[in-house]
Order: structure tokens, then sequence, then C-alpha cells
């Protein structure tokens, strides 16, 4: 017998009206009209004005969730996803559309929301308590669980204000993890926490549901996170419903919008060049890079060497190889053209936007570049939530590995 429909989410929108000063007037306008005095009030009248955009958060999305499932919702920043979760948790309302829950709900969507940072944490318990519709007699069944599981015992008599915002999430995800709601909508809030944490939250999130009775919605950027918890998902993209099925094929179809490509014609020189930079998506899917750079020259290049920079979305360079540096292990010999692969496993990046600079060249000399050529959105395959800054991760925190596919 199918598990009962406990969401459902029909043809909902959302849009918001975002206001612009008209600051268009220039010198020049006050010079050229003669009167002068009636210009001066009609630009202070219109620089006050402001012009309403319409902005489409959400088109026209509908889906369906079942008892007891996990679901993993996908998409790039500004894809939807934190609109539709408030939607869900009734913080705002929908300009069209309707949306229809059984159960009670618990959300977990930004850093100490729903919390009154004057009470300390035990008064807070009970108020999320109330606020959820349990019971006091259950809130106190429940309660020694919860702070075992915040871990902040020595603070629960402490105003939250006060708090961390580590400490906020934990105490915010043990309430709404152990006051039993029939519905846990869960952010990507929970990156907030160390990574201990965060697999203790995810452990507590597959078990909250192995009865059957109680669901979650799940967003996050970490693809292993997702992976791990969910079994299905949805995939947002400018607001609207792009795809849904199980978590592992929405993550694929995802990530593959986010790669990207590029061909190139033969320069006039005559000079070896680059054919084409890709991005394997299926490797993007599971936390991997794999780069395959396609080449041509009139007569073989002894060795073929790439060279490929990865650079922050603000141009900073994060890690760089090449054949030369490789060394012997790099030896394909003389070829015309192919493609030569670098694949780096696991690669140690946060989930965010990347950037590609290729470089062509022998054993001696560089013939072609291609100066951020591509860029790409990296889904992390692992937790990196202490990673040192960017700019200290180098070349010797990235496995490389190089092959060659002749033509």
């Amino acid at each position: 017998m199918p598990a009962e429909t406990i969401i459902t989410v029909e043809g909902v929108s959302k849009r918001f009206l975002i206001g612009h000063s008209l600051t268009d007037n220039t010198l020049r306008d006050h010079i050229t009209h003669g009167f002068k005095a009636a210009v001066r009030r009609l630009l202070t009248a219109r620089a006050n004005a402001k012009v309403q955009e319409e902005f489409w958060a959400l088109k026209n999305v509908s889906f369906e969730v079942r008892r007891g499932e996990v679901l993993g919702i996908v998409g790039r920043n500004g894809a939807g996803k934190s609109t539709l979760l408030k939607i869900l948790s009734r913080i705002t309302e929908p300009t069209a559309g309707r949306v229809r829950m059984i159960g009670r709900v618990a959300s977990l969507l930004e850093v100490g929301t729903g919390f009154h940072p004057e009470l300390t944490g035990r008064e807070n318990i009970f108020l999320n308590g109330s606020i959820l519709g349990m019971r006091k007699a259950e809130i106190v069944r429940k309660f020694d669980e919860i702070v075992a599981f915040s871990e902040i015992d020595q603070f629960l008599d402490t105003p939250v204000k006060r708090y961390s915002s580590g400490m906020y999430v934990r105490l915010a995800f043990a309430i709404a993890a152990h006051l039993e709601p029939e519905i846990l909508i869960v952010d990507e809030v929970l990156a907030v926490g160390d990574a201990q944490f965060q697999k203790k939250c995810l452990n507590k999130m597959g078990e909250v549901t192995k009865g059957g009775e109680r669901t979650v919605l799940f967003v996050s950027h970490n693809s292993a996170a997702l992976q791990s918890i969910c079994s299905t998902g949805i995939w947002l993209n400018h607001g609207q419903l792009a795809g849904q099925g199980p978590i592992s094929v929405c993550l694929s179809e995802y990530l593959k919008t986010g790669h990207q490509q590029a061909s190139f014609l033969p320069p006039a020189s005559g000079k070896p060049y680059i054919t084409s930079v890709r991005l394997n998506p299926q490797a993007l899917a599971e936390g991997h890079i794999q780069i395959e750079v396609g080449f041509k020259a009139s007569a073989p290049l002894s060795p073929p060497v790439v060279g490929i920079t990865i650079s922050s979305k603000f141009g900073q360079p994060l890690a760089g190889c090449n054949g030369r540096m490789v060394g012997e292990a790099w030896n394909p010999g003389p070829m015309c053209s192919g493609t030569v692969i670098a694949r780096i496993e696991h690669a140690p990046l946060h989930s965010d936007r990347y950037v590609l600079s290729v470089y062509l060249g022998d054993a001696n000399m560089d013939f072609d570049q291609k100066i951020d050529v591509v860029e790409f959105d990296f889904v992390s395959s692992r937790f990196y939530p202490q990673m040192p800054p960017l700019a200290v991760i180098g070349q010797g925190d990235f496995d490389w590995r190089w092959s060659m596919k002749p033509e």
C-alpha cells in the first residue's frame, strides 16, 4: 500500500516587487533645459520616485511528498529554495497556488529563527515546543534528550543572545528533531556547525524517518550529505521545477547545468592549439573534477603537455598543475591530436563557483592558452566546514591524476 501524501504543492508562485531609484539625469540635462527652476523641481520629484520591478522567486512549482520520505532540494543560489521552504513553513504566503500539509511542522531555516534572544536556552526549549503545539508534559519528557543532543547543558540557563551561531544551531536542531513534528524542514543552516555535529544531525534525520511516520525536507549544497540521507529530490532552476525523482538523478542533472564546455577554431598562425575544454558531469556529481582538454597540431608534440589553473570566482588562483610538473610519469609519446584528461579525486574545495584556465605546449614551451575559459559549479562531496581560507590551499592538497585519450 503506497504511503500517504503528506505535502502537496500545487502551482505555487511567489512574486517580489523590487524598487529602483530614478537617478538617470546628468549635469547636461540641467544646462540644456531653459527652465532651470522647473527642471530642478522635476529632478527632485523624480529622484524620490521609485520604479517597481517584478521578480518571480518561484513560478508554477508543483510536487508531492509522501509520509516518511526524505526529500532533498537542490539548485543554485537564487534558484528559489529558501523561498519555497519559507512558504512551506508558513513564514510567507505564495502569490499564487496552494500548499496542503498534514501534521505539525518544525523548521530550521536561519540561525536563531524562533528563539527569543532574552530567554534562556531552557526557556526557549519550552517556547519552541509550545509553538509546535506540544503539551508541557511532552516537552518535559523529551527535555533531557534535547539537552544531551545539543551539548549546551553548561549554558542552558544563559540567555540565547549570548550564544554563538554554532550553539544556536545545536539547540535549534535538537529541539526541531526531538519534539516529534510530522514534518521537519532543514535549510543549509547546518553548515554553521562543526563536522562532527553535522554528521550527528544527518544521522538523526535518518533515524526520525525510520518508522515511516515523519518526513524531512532538506536543502544543502553538499552532495554527500544529500545522497546519504535523501531518497528523492527536486531540482529548482530560476524559480521553476526543473526535475524530480531519485536524489542521485536530480544531483546529476543539476550539476550538468553547472558544467561548461568550450570549442575553438584553429588559429591562422598554424600553431598547435586547444580544440576543446570540457568538464565531465558525472565526475562533478561524485565530488571529483575531471577536465578534458582536446588539442591538435600539424606536427607531433613530444609529448603533448597541458597546464590547468583553477581559480575562485573572484580570480584568485587556488591550484594548478601541468605535464611538466608530473615529470617522467607523464610520457604518452609524440601525438598530433588527442585529449588530455586531468582528474582530481575528492577535490578539497568548498561548494562554490570556480574558473578554469588551460594551456597547451610540449616539453619545452607553450603554444596556446585559454584564460578563464570555463566556469563551473562544484558541490563538495565531503564535509569541509573547518577548511582553511581558499588562499592557503595549494597544489599539494589536490590529488591530480593524468591520462591521455588518443584521437
